[in-house]
């Protein structure tokens, strides 16, 4: 049995380094997107998500995802257009594509959406 001084002075990997994840990191923000929106849309249908269980396993829940998004937005970085527009194409599964000329802006969008979320997920070792 451990003392409570052994306790204490155990190392921790997550006092250490809190953006240290287990698990491999998604290639792109734009893929932690897809695979969130899919999570939260099966989730809502009544698919019960655990984690550990998928044939991957990542470093993040789905709700971490969705939560810097959230934060951008609260903080102004990202406004309503561009959370219409992830979702929207998130759950079509596809980035916009700026050859269609109704998909122009929405591709503009989803760019600089991307341009501030990804930044964000590589920091937390979400995505590389």
């Amino acid at each position: 049995m451990l003392s409570r001084h052994a306790v204490r002075s155990a190392p921790s990997r997550h006092l250490s380094n809190p953006y240290t994840a287990d698990g491999t990191p998604f290639d792109s923000g734009e893929e932690a997107w897809f695979w969130s929106v899919q999570a939260q849309d099966a989730k809502s249908a009544g698919a019960r998500v655990v984690a550990g269980c998928g044939l991957v396993q990542r470093p993040c829940e789905p709700a971490d995802v969705l939560r810097v998004v959230d934060r951008l937005f609260r903080n102004r970085q990202l406004v309503r257009d561009h959370l219409h527009v992830l979702v929207h194409y998130g759950r079509r599964l596809s980035a916009p594509d700026p050859g269609r000329h109704r998909e122009q802006r929405a591709h503009a969008l989803w760019r600089e959406a991307f341009e501030r979320v990804t930044p964000v997920l590589r920091q937390k070792g979400i995505a590389r």
